[in-house]
């Protein structure tokens, strides 16, 4: 009987919080659909979903109800392509898993057995409204760098959403360097790879008592069975591409391998080929405001690169690849507000408010095809939902309430400990180096 009730109270100790029936009234609620803030809206959340966003939403007499006036409430932050969890502050190489530079394997990868969610950096992003994140290994010896995962930055253990949703390669300057050094190599490997998972598509029987491969494969067996999904259009291709040319030869792939699902990530000379793009139905997730030749395969650089293939019809959302991409999530919502302002820059291109905050919340989402599910405050989405103290797009805006799943979340951070232990000391009780 007592094991029976201890194992009871155990059980309830390690259940997370429960989520409830949420109005969030009279604030300036975005949808993250592109659309344009609405005054006065509601948010009605129940059973961790999104029910009803607008105005006239008629409240529950059970709701809990917060008064949101004066203050922003839009979807939670999407980071849009990071290596969130995977490495911590730069203090030791140690702290970094986000990298397998010397590993027999490639594309067998897995990115979530890596994913530490107490690391700090995920309650920083958390703290700043960001909801969930596509999370990517880093290439090693290979150009396939693994399988990455949708998380949650809830404060709990268990924040995959959607493991093994996509593969991510490189084949652009990186690419070409991992494959010998030229974008031709990187190319014929990328192609040689997918020959090698055709040989193992298709068979019900396990890996292990398959039929013969070639002599000449160049993939272990696991990374060959890892692209199988690619070459299925079961999982997701993401490319890391920046030069206009390297982002052609991707989309041609298209034609070779027509059931890749592709997903261009970087492309800062995208807006040369916007039109290209487009015609694929390709999405991107692009760099946001890169805006200098910071190399050889970004010489048409350009501020306005988000802008105008967004004018092109191109689905863009934005991700901070190679620019701190495992600590400055937060970053993104400083990057959509830029995107704004240059509407006001004469000769640039911009985006439009609405359009920009659908860049960090929805976009991603449907990137991926999970835009049905996460990313806006559409009924029946989950409810990440933040409350912003003004302009989320502001970078003097501050997440006053978290929700992800429709659970309330802390947001204290190392940071904020840090703040309060030392704001308010005495003279006496200071370390000696700030007695002087």
């Amino acid at each position: 009987m007592i094991g029976r009730v201890l194992a009871a109270l155990l059980a309830v100790v390690a259940a997370p919080a429960a989520a409830e029936t949420i109005a969030i009234t009279n604030g300036i609620v975005a949808k993250g659909d592109g659309s344009e803030p609405i005054q006065g809206g509601t948010v009605l959340i129940r059973n961790g979903r999104i029910v009803a966003a607008g105005t006239g939403v008629r409240i529950p007499a059970e709701a809990q109800v917060i008064d949101a006036t004066g203050k922003w409430v839009t979807p939670g932050i999407v980071g849009g392509f990071s290596r969130l969890g995977l490495s911590e502050v730069d203090l030791s190489a140690d702290g970094s898993d986000d990298t397998s530079a010397n590993g027999p394997f490639s594309a067998a990868i897995d990115v979530v057995p890596s994913i530490n969610p107490l690391a700090s950096t995920i309650a920083v992003s958390r703290a700043d409204g960001v909801t969930r994140a596509l999370v990517a290994p880093q290439t090693g010896k290979s150009i396939f760098a693994g399988q990455g995962a949708v998380i949650d930055t809830g404060a709990d253990m268990d924040p995959i959403t959607r493991p093994r949703l996509f593969q991510f390669v490189e084949l652009g300057e990186g690419g070409a360097a991992t494959a010998g050094g030229s974008r031709s190599s990187a190319h014929v490997l990328f192609r040689n790879a997918l020959r090698e998972a055709a040989e193992l598509a298709g068979f019900a029987r396990p890996i292990a008592v398959r039929r013969q491969r070639s002599e000449d494969v160049l993939l272990t067996r696991f990374d060959a069975a890892a692209l199988v999904p690619v070459l299925q259009g079961r999982q997701y291709l993401f490319v890391h591409v920046e030069r206009a040319s390297d982002i052609l030869q991707v989309l041609a792939l298209k034609r070779e391998f027509p059931s890749l699902k592709l997903v261009l990530v970087g492309a800062s000379e995208g807006w040369t080929v916007a039109d290209r793009i487009a015609r694929a139905g390709v999405p991107v997730i692009a760099s946001a405001v890169n805006d200098l030749p910071a190399s050889f395969e970004q010489l048409a650089a350009t501020q306005s690169n988000v802008g105008r293939m967004r004018a092109a019809g191109v689905n863009v959302a934005i991700g901070l690849i190679d620019d701190n991409d495992t600590r400055y999530l937060f970053e993104q919502r400083q990057y959509a507000g830029n995107l704004v302002a240059l509407t006001r820059i004469p000769g640039a291109t911009g985006v439009s408010w609405g359009e920009a905050l659908a860049m960090i919340t929805s976009r991603p989402a449907q990137a991926i095809g999970m835009g049905g599910e996460i990313g806006s405050l559409a009924p029946g989405r989950r409810a990440d939902v933040v409350i912003w103290s003004g302009d989320p797009l502001e970078g003097s805006s501050a997440a006053e309430a978290v929700f992800i799943d429709g659970v309330r979340q802390p947001l204290e951070t190392h940071q904020t400990r840090l703040r309060d232990r030392y704001r308010y000391l005495p003279r006496r009780d200071l370390p000696e180096a700030y007695r002087h």
